[in-house]
């Protein structure tokens, strides 16, 4: 037994060292309590807690270092005994004693963040070596391992963390399939409708999905491993299988000492997280309050903060239930749940928008006055998520036309929530608990940004859920103090994009991971992701799909084409300065044909294909690429397309080749990432017949050379290109452009086209002159020589994913049907052209 050896301090022990017990610990250790306290912390695992709310970036390239909650010099700064792989195996509440394989322990006040444990279905054959759980790093480690030596995983569990799942399997290279029991994926979240849509935008990206299925058996394959028996005679054949059917509360330790147990498990605990025992705690998911077991990390949070407050004798401390809204991103989609989801509030009512072209549904549950909003579900657009929750949190009357709050703009939907519209007693963050009055406290005790605010509330750094929603709290709250905004990218990165593009270049770093690790913090969002996916592309010219990028990409660029409302994708080649052969011409009207592609002559001078699906754009591409094509980047942040006119070659009134200077301009900066697209034009004389000056770089030509125009653009806000320079020579305008596109794309913000980030420069056009022609900054030729670099490194993407066996892995969509599905059910011809069948919403 340890010894006391202060006899004025208690002992404290912490059995369980997860998310929830790691924060238990930060809160006491905080408080005036903890000084009257020896505190002793047990983990069963050999590491030291992590966060199991991303652990699937472990598969992506994160260490446990970088999901560590914390070190083990914290733990000794604040006086705590770390005990990790180590178990207790034994509580005597007589002696208040427990037991492990090392010894015996004293304790005055003993808290059980024992957790949950993965539930396994009664299958026979479960016990295979290639069957696993997803809940530790020992768990991946395994996973990965056997993923090495197969082809095919299934998950068991169509639910939040089976689908996590199926995207970590797809990551190792597996064909992957989900296999749930239920009618639907996410049956607790989501209605049939919004499941229904889910399934189609996964299946989209090629993860098998097998909904109502009972499996009987596993037993060995004759084409894999294991064979999958289902109780309506179907079966399924894989190499390796991961249950994430459910979890269990880890109550085993309270059962064996006595303490009451729910009747279908879980640590009976009061509001004030006390068990039958008034020395013993629980906390997290082994605990059961009010016949609940809550299996977010939100409410286990609480329930700490709850815990903490009441051993230090705060009367009024209570935990009364929690929010179990979820914000999510699974294998790429996005799905939210909020309240009352499924309407079983008596009278309530629900509107609901459903557009499965574009795969977004959105549900609200009302109350039966329609004045309150109970519930919602979102698939495919979580942009609605944080107004929703507002709505729902704190009681705000819904508007009159109530549905305004989940339709589109152009249907006549409400503008978002604005922070000014909150009320002080908002709830921000749900994981720790903060409101908007808290923010506001904190700003006016101090704090002016993001990052202070977030350090002395801890909002947003749970499960970074309402990331977005604090920005615009905070941003808006200081621009009303006065004090100047921010422009970090996101609470990740202390540096705007400007400044994250100087770490990259200067310091040599060519993945995500090293810049978080050295320049940032916590595991990055989709808005620092893709920036810096940009960043390190138009750096180092790496492949879209290599490895390091792959998780930083949106949908269009992981699978190299835009992807329609229908599910199909786009095939766009390059035609540079709309120039092409008949012959050329030939091939894709043969392609076309022979897959029954929807084809169209852009605005851009080049051919549109539409209606591929996923498996046939590398055999497609393998067809284009042997005719002499190339990936028009369509699909990417870069350089779209050089519009031109037919020039002096054949026009009475051109004064210069424009068709050899746009087929010129577009082969240099082919493949260039951008904050943004970017358009060129080049017109043969003054009549302007390509319509250079709507364009990001618009060129037209002069007696004595090419005149060149800036920052112009079409789209929702067109503006004209300014006149930047006259006369140029062929090598002056090149040496030109060079500059200007290479200043943008070290200098703009995220998704910030080139009009706006010259409208924001100081000094704008005038000094985007002095950098450029009169090299005031002295980067002229640094400028020019990155340039050369990207012309010099210059690779096709598609050419390079088609050779690759390993890249074409990632458009395969099924592996054991025959067939290759059609996610589109029904087409329809028209102007003697296929197109998918259009239905309102």
């Amino acid at each position: 037994m340890r010894e006391d050896n202060t006899m004025s301090k208690k002992n404290l022990i912490v059995i369980g060292n997860g998310m929830v017990g790691h924060h238990f610990l930060e809160q006491f250790a905080a408080s005036d309590a903890a000084g009257r306290f020896d505190i002793t912390v047990f983990g069963e695992e050999k590491q030291l807690a992590y966060d199991r709310v991303h652990l699937s970036e472990y598969f992506t390239g994160s260490t446990h270092a970088d999901l560590a909650m914390g070190t083990a010099e914290w733990y000794a700064e604040q006086g705590i005994e770390l005990r990790l792989n180590e178990q207790v195996t034994e509580i005597d509440r007589e002696n208040k004693v427990v037991s492990t394989p090392q010894g015996t322990y004293h304790y005055d006040e003993l808290v059980l963040a024992t957790g949950s444990y993965p539930f396994v279905p009664p299958i026979e054959g479960r016990e295979h070596p290639a069957c696993f759980v997803y809940r530790t790093l020992e768990d991946l480690d395994a996973i990965r391992a056997s993923a090495q030596e197969g082809k095919t995983g299934v998950v068991v569990g169509g639910g939040l963390l089976g689908l996590e799942a199926a995207n970590a399997l797809k990551s190792l290279g597996l064909d992957a399939h989900v296999v749930e029991f239920a009618p639907r994926l996410m049956p607790v979240q989501l209605d049939d409708d919004g499941g229904a849509v889910l399934r189609h935008k996964i299946e989209e990206l090629g993860v098998q999905v097998h909904t109502e299925k009972a499996t009987t058996a596993i037993i060995k394959g004759e084409e894999a491993r294991l064979r999958m028996n289902f109780s309506d005679d179907s079966h399924l054949e894989t190499d390796l299988i991961v249950f994430s059917a459910g979890i269990r509360p880890q109550d085993t330790l309270a059962r064996q000492c006595g303490l009451d147990i729910g009747e279908r498990g879980g640590i009976v605990i009061d509001n004030q997280c006390a068990t039958s025992d008034p020395h013993i705690h629980a906390i997290g998911e082994c605990a059961l309050w009010n016949q609940r077991i809550f299996g977010l990390v939100a409410p286990g949070y609480t329930m700490a903060r709850t815990l903490s407050s009441a051993l230090n004798e705060d009367k009024d401390a209570a935990f009364t239930g929690a929010d179990m809204s979820t914000k999510l991103k699974l294998l790429g989609v996005d799905v939210g749940s909020i309240g009352d989801a499924h309407g079983q509030t008596p009278g309530a009512r629900n509107i609901r928008y459903n557009d499965e072209q574009a795969g977004h549904y959105r549900r609200m549950v009302v109350s039966s006055d329609g004045k309150k909003l109970l519930g919602a579900i979102l698939v495919g657009d979580n942009s609605y998520y944080d107004t929703l929750l507002q709505y729902a949190l704190n009681g705000i009357d819904l508007p009159e036309n109530a549905e305004s709050l989940i339709l589109p703009e152009s249907q006549g939907g409400a503008p978002a929530l604005g922070p000014d519209a909150l009320p002080e007693t908002a709830s921000i963050c749900s994981c720790h608990n903060v409101t908007k009055g808290d923010i506001c406290g904190a700003i006016d005790a101090g704090c002016t940004d993001l990052g202070g605010v977030k350090g002395e509330t801890k909002a947003s750094t749970g499960c970074g859920g309402c990331a977005a929603l604090l920005k615009n709290v905070v941003d808006s709250e200081l621009e009303k103090r006065g004090v100047e905004v921010s422009k970090d990218i996101c609470e990740h990165f202390p540096y705007s994009r400007q400044e994250l593009f100087h770490l990259v270049q200067v310091n040599g770093i060519r993945s995500f991971r090293s810049l978080i690790r050295q320049h940032g913090k916590g595991h990055g969002c989709d808005i620092c992701k893709p920036a810096v996916g940009s960043i390190l592309a138009t750096c180092w010219n790496d492949h879209i799909l290599a490895s390091d990028h792959v998780p930083l990409q949106d949908t269009n660029d992981t699978f190299m084409a835009n992807m329609q409302k229908n599910g199909t994708y786009s095939i766009v080649p390059r035609v540079p300065g709309g120039e092409i052969t008949p012959d050329k011409l030939i091939v894709l009207g043969q392609v076309a044909k022979e897959y029954d592609l929807y084809t169209k002559i852009t605005g851009g001078q080049r051919v549109d294909l539409f209606g591929a699906t996923l498996s046939q754009l590398p055999e497609i591409w393998e067809k284009l690429i042997a005719a002499g094509f190339e990936t028009g980047h369509a699909y990417g942040k870069s350089l779209r397309t050089v519009k031109s006119c037919v020039g002096s070659t054949w026009c009475r009134y051109g004064v210069q080749d424009s068709v050899g200077m746009a087929i010129h301009l577009e082969n240099r900066y082919k493949g260039l990432r951008a904050p943004h697209k970017i358009k060129l034009a080049v017109s043969g004389c003054t009549r302007e017949c390509a319509e250079a000056q709507s364009k990001d770089i618009g060129v037209i030509a002069t007696d004595k050379g090419w005149n060149l125009y800036v920052c112009g653009n079409g789209g929702m806000r067109p503006r004209h290109a300014d006149l930047f320079a006259t006369d140029l020579s062929d090598e002056e305008l090149i040496r030109t452009i060079d500059r200007v596109l290479m200043f943008y794309v070290r200098t703009a913000d995220r998704l910030q086209r080139t009009s706006v980030w010259m409208e924001n420069l100081e000094g704008g056009l005038d000094y985007l002159k002095q950098v450029v022609l009169e090299d005031s900054l002295g980067i002229g030729e640094e400028l020019e020589q990155h340039m050369e670099e990207i012309v010099g490194t210059y690779q096709c993407e598609w050419k390079t994913a088609v050779e690759d066996p390993e890249k074409r892995k990632r458009f395969r969509e099924f592996v054991n049907a025959p067939e290759k599905k059609d996610p589109v059910q029904e087409w329809t011809t028209e102007r003697d052209q296929r197109r998918p069948v259009l239905e309102s919403a």
